[in-house]
């Protein structure tokens, strides 16, 4: 019988927003490998809160500046180099797009509408998540 120890280890993440043409889209960027498209997220800094750290990473990452709302829109979960990483996902209302970011060496960025980016991203429950934002702007 072998035992097993899980490691859980906690990230925030923001998923940016604009309206456009009355429609709401979101920014998708490709994972470090470029393989994948994820949000903005990372490890939550010691001295900040999860949403101030989820922006930070959404600078980092995906060059983008805004608005973090304090309400958690949901948490998701996914596996990695043998541990659980927990998401906590917040919303961003992108105020300004910068050309030269971070890691715009390593990452692509793309609007997509909600029904689009439902369909790029891996995780079931931020698919979920995803498809819970449209009726916020109704």
């Amino acid at each position: 019988m072998s035992t097993r120890t899980i490691v859980l280890v906690e990230q925030s993440g923001v998923i940016p927003y604009r309206i456009m043409d009355g429609k709401i889209e979101v920014m998708l960027i490709t994972s470090s490998g470029g393989k994948r498209w994820v949000i903005p997220k990372g490890l939550i800094e010691p001295d900040m809160t999860p949403e101030d750290s989820a922006a930070k990473e959404a600078w980092e990452e995906a060059g983008v500046l805004g608005r973090v709302f304090p309400d958690l829109m949901g948490t998701y979960e996914y596996y990695k180099s043998g541990c659980t990483w927990q998401v906590d996902v917040f919303l961003l209302q992108v105020e300004t797009v910068v050309e030269n970011w971070p890691e715009a060496y390593k990452r692509k960025r793309q609007w997509v509408s909600i029904p689009k980016a439902i369909k790029r991203v891996d995780e079931p429950e931020l698919k979920l998540i995803l498809g819970d934002l449209s009726p916020r702007f109704w």
